[in-house]
């Protein structure tokens, strides 16, 4: 029997399912555990360790785990996660991760650093990308800056792709979804022919669907996705000192954009999608790698990193108000409605050294330097909608060069970016007894960016604003961390500890200032979080029962908020002020019987605004994108069917809740709880696996997220608020085979 051998490190409702094992626990300590809720090696300190001993908060997800639940992209283990959200909206590359209410906005930095293979992501719109022959995912929480630099304010991910074995070996998935959808999965790996230095691990994945949200007016649905992804890896080990571990890795991307609806109330979903523009969204990323390590003596590991990265992304679709021409509130206002589009072209290089001392030594400490280079292009505006006027006329996808002014180029802006980013740091833990360790990490990080102004003269929106205009920034921050852990014993371990996160500042497009938006000027500075953090981690009943909590205060300076300009078609953020968070994370895994494991998270999460750059009368309030709690509650059952010879039989449902969440410092509107349902239920053998699914089983409708339009636009008394609707009920059957 396999058995599910995660255990999640941060946080989780345990009184429900304690009672539950009462009846058990009893009989379980008069003799061993059948089975074990086995350990689980994570990297959150950038060398391996036991999950139980690394005083972090951390999630963990093996690769029984991601099968098991069915994680085929983020939103699926973030959904797992508690006090974490992941924000879906717009366009393919919009994603907002919301860790302890940490958040992020467009064109924000990421409120958290991901790391794949070793590699950290240079741009946050590769990270919504499909997961296939991934090998562990790691969710920490809390500002982890001291070893993972700027942008990990609200903590870090760390995914492992499937590394190649000494025999070869595969799988092969194929699914369909209620789209209809069509998905094809696959990997193969091992050693090339007769040696024993080379290995190789090929995977792939394609998925086409007609989508799931419905736009009566066009006659289809508003969500079509194909994605294709490639990724190779070649690892090279000549000696037991010398390890190279090559990667590239590619995926495209075809869906649609910008199917918003206008009201006030966030909880409003009664609005069909009703573009008359369909519009494209096309994202296409490649990524290269080379990791190397190489231990030099007295067991010292040098470990080079070095990654280039392309993305580029295309979207186009309807204006405000997202309705038909004949409807639109700009025909009404102006006689004349309104597409729009954005081009977004980033480039990046980056190379990181870091030296790692053995690990079996009472004194452990990690040195190193990274920096990264990035190239970045972005230019929106809105055109005329021919529509009505042209048959068969689409919304045409401006790049670096804008159309003939009013022919039909209504506005353009446009700005590139040169931005130099590096940093030094380490990491030194000392045993101070054989039960206590004192570790204190430092970094160093500046991130020094030049804006220019591309936009065209008879584009530009202010006389204050000119072509080639340039504008530098440079941003800075110490990250110390400092933990201190006990463990009393084996099956436990108490911590805490005070971290620093620092998330860089930005450009808002040139000309945006100009405006007036309340808070939102050109420049958007700079975010830092202090974080004091406590917990304990512990087993029970011969490892079958596994806890962990969590109890944290954060002090945040320079928070973000975000407000789109219809005006300008631009997307744009300003600094709120002070905010802090407050909450805990409470979590519980356990084996009730040799075949039935159940799980049970919680989180919490109080945030207030302590100071408001952008409106006094905010203080008090609630910070943006922050859900004031999340619950997640469900089972694996396996049972081996007595006819089966050798198949078992599974049922995994997660129910999870997402408590109030309000979208704008005036806490203007605020979502009511969120309550979904997942399933999958299959039958199985080692060699494959028929498995039935269904995520948001209750078809609960709901937006996934609101955003506020400025309320002069085109009159005070309009509506201008923007919600997005999030996913309805999907279902689909998966066939897996195993070789």
């Amino acid at each position: 029997m396999r058995m599910n051998k995660v255990i999640c490190g941060t946080g989780t409702v345990a009184a429900a399912v304690a009672t539950a094992l009462a009846g058990t626990a009893h009989a379980q300590a008069q003799q061993p555990a059948a089975f074990e809720l086995q350990e689980i090696v994570v990297s959150a300190r950038k060398r391996d360790e036991n999950l139980n001993d690394v005083p972090v908060a951390i999630s963990a997800f093996n690769a029984q785990e991601i099968e098991s639940a069915g994680i085929t992209r983020p939103q699926d283990f973030v959904a797992l996660t508690p006090n974490m959200q992941m924000v879906q909206t717009q366009n393919q590359g919009t994603s907002f991760i919301v860790v302890r209410g940490i958040s992020q906005a467009r064109n924000s930095e990421p409120s958290v650093a991901v790391s794949i293979d070793g590699v950290l992501l240079a741009n946050p719109s590769q990270f919504n990308q499909e997961l296939f022959d991934i090998e562990s995912i790691q969710v920490l929480k809390g500002p982890q800056g001291a070893l993972y630099g700027r942008n990990a304010i609200g903590g870090a991910i760390i995914i492992n792709t499937k590394r190649p074995t000494d025999i070869l070996e595969g799988n092969l998935t194929v699914g369909y979804e209620s789209g209809p959808g069509y998905k094809v999965r696959g990997a193969l790996g091992g050693p090339i022919g007769s040696s024993d230095t080379w290995k190789f691990q090929l995977s792939g994945s394609y998925f086409d669907t007609d989508g799931h949200i419905r736009n009566p007016y066009l006659g289809e649905d508003a969500d079509p996705f194909e994605d294709l992804s490639l990724r190779g890896r070649l690892i090279w080990e000549p000696n037991d000192r010398l390890t190279a571990d090559f990667r590239a890795s590619m995926s495209r991307v075809k869906t649609q954009a910008l199917y918003f609806n206008i009201t006030e109330d966030v909880n409003d979903t009664s609005l069909d999608v009703r573009v008359n523009n369909r519009g494209t969204n096309e994202r296409d990323i490649d990524s290269v790698s080379l990791k190397l390590d190489y231990e030099l003596g007295s067991g010292v590991t040098v470990t080079s990193v070095t990654a280039y990265d392309t993305l580029q992304e295309m979207l186009t679709g309807d204006q405000f108000n997202f309705l038909p021409v004949e409807e639109s509130v700009l025909f009404a206002f102006f006689g004349a409605d309104q597409a729009q589009h954005q081009w977004l072209d980033v480039e990046a290089f980056s190379q990181e050294i870091r030296f790692t001392s053995p690990s079996d030594q009472r004194l452990r400490w990690i040195g190193g330097a990274y920096v990264i280079l990035t190239d970045r292009f972005i230019s929106t505006g809105n055109v005329f909608d021919l529509s009505p006027f042209v048959p068969g006329w689409t919304v045409p996808e401006v790049k670096r060069e804008p159309l003939p002014l009013f022919d039909p180029q209504f506005t353009y802006l446009s700005d590139s970016q040169d931005n130099t980013a590096w940093a030094v740091f380490g990491e030194v833990s000392y045993d101070v007894t054989d039960s206590v360790e004192l570790s204190v990490a430092l970094r160093y990080d500046e991130d020094t960016r030049k804006n220019t102004t591309e936009t065209p003269e008879e584009f530009l929106p202010t006389p204050d604003a000119s072509t080639g205009q340039v504008r530098k920034e440079t941003w800075d921050e110490w990250q110390p961390k400092v933990t201190l852990r006990w463990k009393p014993n084996d099956d436990t371990m108490l911590y805490g500890g005070y971290s620093r996160g620092f998330r860089s500042g930005g450009f808002n497009q040139t000309g945006v200032g100009a405006a007036n938006i309340a808070g939102v000027d050109d420049l958007f500075d700079a975010e830092v979080a202090d974080t004091y953090e406590a917990g304990i981690k512990a087993q029970f009943l011969d490892r079958r029962l596994s806890t962990s909590f969590t109890a944290f205060y954060t002090d945040a300076e320079g928070t973000y908020f975000f407000v789109f300009d219809p005006n300008t078609s631009t997307q744009n953020l300003g600094n709120l002020g002070e905010v802090t968070f407050t909450g805990f994370e409470l979590e519980l895994q356990a084996l009730v019987t040799d075949h039935l494991e159940v799980y049970a998270r919680g989180g919490y999460t109080d945030s207030e605004i302590k100071k408001s750059d952008r409106d006094p009368n905010d203080v008090g309030n609630q910070a943006p994108l922050v859900s004031e709690y999340t619950i997640n509650l469900g089972l694996n059952w396996r049972a081996p069917l007595p006819f089966g010879n050798g198949m078992e039989f599974f049922v995994r449902p997660d129910f999870r809740i997402i408590g109030d969440t309000y979208f704008y410092p005036d806490n203007f509107t605020v979502r009511d709880p969120v309550k979904l349902l997942d399933l999958r239920i299959g039958l199985g053998t080692d060699a494959w696996t028929l498995t039935a699914w269904g995520r948001n089983l209750t078809d609960e409708e709901y937006n996934s997220e609101w955003s506020p339009g400025p309320q002069f636009f085109p009159n005070p008394g309009y509506t201008n608020n923007f919600v997005f609707k999030a996913q309805p009920q999907v279902w689909g059957v998966d066939f897996t085979y195993r070789f």
